[in-house]
């Protein structure tokens, strides 16, 4: 358990050496679509192309009925498939879908903003490299914003996330596991169950840097991951040497 008068120093190291980023604070001001577009199949981004709509922030989402609450979906349900190394920018994802994004090669968000979550907001899939979310935001997502089904890392920038189970999840029951790695810079977290969630046993790791937090009832939960499709065992929170936290800011007690 955290409260307010908790700032934690850990592994300083292991963040130099990073690629620097550009400080912008994340925002709970969302755009206002200025149209809506409902397709009737995912928009597919080729591998190294950027998807820029005519006009900014434009929402896009799949038709009325499209959300089916917690029932997994697959690439079909999605709003985007975004290849390896392409890039999804400044785009808003409406509440009618199933799936928001899903990552099959590394990828980049950049300023997307997800209105109200259904499944998840986005489902990584690459199985190695470094995946993007930056300066976006999500709202109302009663399971897990980012889900990490492949390989490599993904990395956090400058992101609001309201209404919230968990920001980011390292599959804890896929049928095949990996080493995953999260990195969580200048977030903005309000009313959520757990920032990060990771498998210990498979070797992953979270750093969280510079991170608001309120209303907010853990940081990094620990888990024992297995690839029978089991329901992982939850082992521990907090930080240790999987898990780093560097100058997290606590703007309210964590509850």
């Amino acid at each position: 358990m955290f409260n307010s008068n908790i700032v934690a120093f850990f592994a300083l190291a292991t963040l130099v050496g990073a690629n620097p980023l550009e400080r912008r604070e994340a925002t709970n001001v969302f755009p206002n679509p200025p149209t809506t577009s409902s397709l009737s199949k995912p928009i597919t981004v080729k591998a190294g192309q950027t998807f820029t709509p005519p006009t900014a922030y434009t929402r896009y989402d799949r038709g009325s009925g499209a959300c089916n609450g917690q029932s997994e979906g697959g690439d079909a349900d999605a709003v985007f498939l975004l290849e390896e190394g392409a890039t999804l920018s400044r785009v808003v994802i409406g509440p009618n879908q199933s799936e928001g994004v899903h990552c099959l090669g590394s990828c980049t968000l950049d300023h997307v903003f997800f209105e109200d979550v259904c499944e998840d907001a986005v489902t990584i899939k690459q199985k190695s490299g470094t995946s993007r979310i930056n300066y976006g935001g999500a709202k109302h997502a009663s399971d897990k914003v980012i889900q990490h089904n492949g390989g490599g890392t993904v990395i956090i920038n400058s992101f609001y996330v309201e209404d919230f189970g968990k920001l980011y999840r390292s599959c804890g029951n896929c049928g095949t596991q990996y080493t995953r790695h999260v990195q969580i810079n200048d977030v903005w977290a309000v009313k959520g169950k757990n920032l990060a969630g990771i498998n210990t046993n498979y070797g992953d790791t979270a750093k969280i840097r510079t991170t608001k937090v309120s209303s907010v009832s853990s940081i990094c939960d620990k888990y024992t991951g297995n690839n029978s499709g089991k329901e992982p065992t939850k082992t521990g929170s907090g930080p240790d040497s999987q898990v780093s936290f560097f100058r997290t800011l606590l703007a309210e007690p964590l509850i």
